[in-house]
This record gives structure tokens, sequence and C-alpha cells, in this order.
């Protein structure tokens, strides 16, 4: 659908704030989204956008609904597992896992056949089946040497159900690998693994900010008796207590 000119920049300059702050603002960028849905309902990109605002604020019915409008848009199976996380979101784990066995799910390239896997895992997690889940994330992506933008959260989940299947060693090993993957910091493989470690982080810049505290307290009063920049010498202590003696 084609919109006036002034109109399309209007909501191209909305849409372009979404992605500029859904990782640091997530509310700013559903507001944002929010006007663009009013400006332009009927472009799939609007409903799109709006999902994902709707989805990074955890208001998964909104979000569902955008995607599913999306889709009928465009008729593109991209948002398939998204919207199924969606359905985990709304506790509707099961509901998750039928979409994980629909013929759409052929569809989806590499990627979001991943992301399905990912999220899949995550619904047998939200049912009580960690062994189902840890099985569902076996996969030849999971074993291979090959690093993809996916691997280091499917390696990450991988690790995370072991440890709460009680295999700690095992999870070990994968939140090291997940590191080892993980080139941009996307999780916080390097947290687990000092955690796993007993390794306990001490707040460095804390320490300098007491100890300057204290250096800035200490330069208040100088050796020489200055406070402030103010000298007190002992004969305005002596006059002092003489004239409270006469008064």
């Amino acid at each position: 659908m084609s919109l006036p000119k002034t109109l399309a920049e209007d909501v191209a300059r909305n849409l372009v704030m979404v992605a500029r702050l859904i990782d640091e603002d997530p509310e700013q960028a559903y507001a944002y989204a929010r006007i663009a849905l009013r400006l332009a309902s009927r472009v799939a990109a609007v409903r799109e956008a709006a999902g994902f605002a709707a989805y990074a604020t955890q208001k998964y019915a909104e979000a569902l609904a955008e995607f599913r409008a999306a889709r009928r848009m465009t008729g593109s199976v991209d948002l398939w597992p998204v919207m199924a996380d969606c359905e985990r979101g709304l506790g509707r784990p099961e509901r998750a896992m039928a979409m994980a066995g629909d013929p759409e799910v052929q569809k989806l390239d590499k990627a979001g056949q991943v992301e399905m896997r990912l999220v899949a895992a995550g619904a047998r997690r939200d049912m009580g089946q960690i062994d189902a889940a840890i099985v569902t994330l076996q996969s030849p992506e999971l074993a291979s040497s090959s690093v993809q933008p996916w691997t280091p959260r499917l390696r990450y989940a991988y690790a995370d159900a072991l440890l709460e299947a009680g295999r700690e060693d095992e999870a070990r090993e994968w939140f090291a690998k997940a590191l080892e993957a993980d080139k941009d910091g996307s999780t916080d493989a390097s947290d687990r693994l000092a955690e796993l470690d007993g390794v306990e982080f001490v707040d460095a810049l804390g320490d300098d900010e007491a100890s300057g505290a204290e250096a800035d307290a200490g330069a208040d009063q100088d050796e020489d008796g200055t406070v402030d920049g103010a000298e007190v010498s002992d004969d305005e202590d002596e006059d002092e207590a003489d004239g409270s003696a006469k008064a």
C-alpha cells in the first residue's frame, strides 16, 4: 500500500525511532510504534514494527495480534517463531508446541527454524519437561563447529537447560562454548561461567569512589589546621574561651 509523501515521511520517522530505541528503551519505542500505527495501520511493516515493540514490552496479546495482521498482509511465515513465543508469554506453552509441529515451520529459513527450536525448547521447560527441552535443542546446528548468528543463543539455551537438569559439568562446557561464539556479548555466558566457578566480582569503581570521598574529606582539613581554606589557631580558641567565661 502506498502513502502520500508527507504521511510516508512521518511514518518512516517513527519507524526509525522504533528501531533505534527498541533495545535500550522499549517503552519509548512502543510509543513511537503506536503513533506509526495510528498513521498507517494498513501497512504491513508498521504492523510488524508495532508487534515487535509490544513484544519488547511484554504486551504479548497485543504483539500476537499485530504479528497476525502483518502475516495476513504479506503471507510470509517469518514471524511464526515469535508468534509462538507470544503464546508462551501468554502462558500457553502447549499452543507454542503445536505451532512448532506445524507445516509452516518447514517454510522457514535456517535461522527461523533454529529460532523455532529455541521457542519449542522454552515451551517444554514451561511445562516442566526439562529432559524433552534438552533433546529438542540437540540438533545439527548445535553440534556444528561453524559459528552462525544464532550459535551463541542456541549453545546458551542448551547450557541453561543442562544446568536446570542438574548436569553442571556439561552446562559449564556449553556455557564456555557459547562464550567462545559470542563475539558481540549477546548473552551473559561469561557471568554464568563465573557463577559456576564461584568467582565473585568486586566493584572496583565503588572502591575507588569511596577512597576518593575519604581523600576529599582529608583534604578539607590540612595538617596546618586549615579547614576549607580557613585557618583556626590556638589563640582564637583561647579568646573564644575567655569571652565565654566573662559572659
